[in-house]
């Protein structure tokens, strides 16, 4: 049987992405009074080990999937890119068939998607986008958590994202027909969402709406989103930072959203660029929770990999 890969949410079927956030919560819940390192009383990856190939620096993301496979009972081992044959000029397949006979599943933040395709092509284990360019779905996966705890679901939900049309976006348009809410994006003309991924969202059915007036987006919304201006890798800061301060995130945003609005944002936030103190440590901000739901949701992903949901 072929590997099981976690790539993006457009692959996942609804009852897929159902399980995985159902699963998170689930384990979220029955470890409440646990301390971190404590093992899951079941410790369903007992025996099992995970490679995390870094390409991009990260906290969030090496930390979740790190305690979150020692709570399942499982062990991981951190590669940084930079320090591996990778570096050298070794074929991401031919690091695929290598770590193939070593670990169970592989996790990889990468520069290119495409490299995380060929990388998934070339495994006979899991491989899980940590990640990517265009698509960052383990993040996507702790923030529907994180808006279901807070607002009791997210179908029918309207959620407002500023700012740049990053892969952070992109995975919320990807899981927008999945779980039926509406998504109402508003950037920049020159950093808008790639035009095919608004087209094949609406195909599926989605409900999208694209726009450059923030506050056409904001109106109403029940989340407000945004992400950092000038992400790694990008060399245009100082047009990025023309661009943006229409869509920063202040009270005067979160006042024009719906009264019980959230804000989350994937973190690390610049603050005082894309969003204000007064909003990010403000009662209306999940950022929080939603950093710390990025382990029960990598849990859960896991889980999904090994065939265990």
């Amino acid at each position: 049987m072929s590997a099981r890969h976690f790539l993006d949410i457009s692959a996942l079927s609804k009852a897929d992405l159902r399980a995985i956030l159902d699963e998170a919560r689930r384990r979220k819940v029955a470890r409440a009074s646990s301390t971190k390192g404590a093992w899951d009383e079941d410790a369903p990856l007992d025996g099992h080990a995970l490679a995390m190939i870094f390409q991009k620096n990260s906290t969030r993301t090496r930390v979740s999937f790190e305690i979150g496979m020692h709570q399942l009972g499982g062990t991981s081992i951190v590669l940084n890119a930079a320090d591996t044959q990778l570096g050298r000029g070794e074929t991401v397949e031919d690091t695929a068939r290598v770590l193939s006979r070593m670990v169970d599943a592989v996790m990889i933040r990468a520069n290119n998607h495409q490299d995380v395709l060929d990388f998934a092509a070339a495994s006979s284990v899991p491989v899980i986008n940590g990640l990517t360019d265009l698509s960052h779905p383990c993040q996507i996966i702790a923030d529907l958590m994180t808006i279901e705890e807070w607002l009791g679901g997210v179908e029918g939900k309207t959620i407002a994202w500023l700012g740049d049309g990053n892969n952070v976006c992109a995975s919320f348009v990807h899981a927008a027909e999945k779980l039926n809410f509406k998504m109402r994006i508003a950037t920049p003309a020159s950093y808008a969402l790639r035009s095919q991924e608004v087209a094949a969202a609406k195909a599926a059915g989605a409900d999208v709406s694209v726009s450059t007036h923030a506050k056409a987006a904001i109106a109403g919304a029940d989340v407000v989103v945004t992400d950092t201006w000038v992400s790694m890798g990008d060399t245009d800061k100082d047009a990025r930072m023309a661009a943006f301060p229409p869509f920063a995130v202040n009270e005067d945003t979160m006042r024009a959203a719906a009264p019980n609005a959230m804000f989350l944002h994937c973190l690390p936030a610049h603050r005082n660029e894309e969003v204000t103190d007064a909003v990010i440590d403000g009662p209306r901000s999940g950022v929080w929770d939603e950093a710390e739901n990025r382990i029960h949701a990598q849990k859960a992903v896991l889980l999904w990999c090994f065939g265990k949901l």
